[in-house]
């Protein structure tokens, strides 16, 4: 049964839709955790980012209900993978810098890198860390300055304070003044939403 769509429904429909960031992803490295994968996706949907990329290898892929933040699932695209290097070739060749969550030697305070350019973050397992095959293949390392004892934040937490830098690098550039989809696909998503 086709339930109609309201003009005021299709008008945030289009407002939405006209600030998503094609280029700008998560990759979620065996987050197992149902009511993680909810929040971090929520601040997916918030931060305007299209779709995200799900690599479960060692995890099985949680189980969403259908509570508030699990419906952001229905708004942000989710790409399955299970070919870790892979994936990885297939961001690089669509130009995507690609940077992990850790804290070695190496890595840099989440302000430290431009997020206008098209970029994917890892976000991983708070147990295990970045899985060895992803970690090999990616040596640009983000961490969030703390100034407190403990070490990290909760994945869903880190999730968002690093897409707020993006949001408001991208915002500054004007990357949400219009629609980053041209014409054709911008009508087709906007008409996918209208049936959702």
């Amino acid at each position: 049964m086709n339930i109609p769509v309201t003009q005021r429904r299709r008008e945030r429909i289009e407002q939405v839709l006209a600030k998503r960031q094609p280029d700008l992803t998560l990759v979620m490295d065996n987050i197992w955790d149902p009511h993680n994968v909810s929040a971090v996706l929520r601040s997916c949907d918030a931060f305007g980012v299209h779709e995200v990329q799900l690599y479960y290898t060692t995890s099985p892929w949680p189980d969403l209900g259908k509570r508030t933040s699990a419906s952001a699932k229905k708004w942000v695209r989710r790409i399955r993978h299970n070919d870790g290097p892979g994936m990885i070739q297939s961001l690089r060749d669509r130009g995507y810098q690609i940077l992990r969550t850790g804290f070695s030697e190496t890595a840099r305070p989440v302000m430290a890198f431009d997020y206008t350019i098209p970029t994917a973050i890892i976000l991983s397992n708070e147990h295990d860390g970045t899985a060895p095959e992803l970690a090999e293949l990616v040596s640009d390392e983000v961490y969030i300055p703390m100034q407190g004892m403990v070490q990290s934040f909760n994945v869903s937490v880190a999730a968002a304070i690093i897409l707020y830098q993006a949001f408001l690098q991208r915002n500054e550039a004007g990357m949400y003044d219009s629609p980053r989809f041209d014409d054709d696909e911008f009508r087709a998503l906007c008409k996918d939403w209208y049936s959702r």
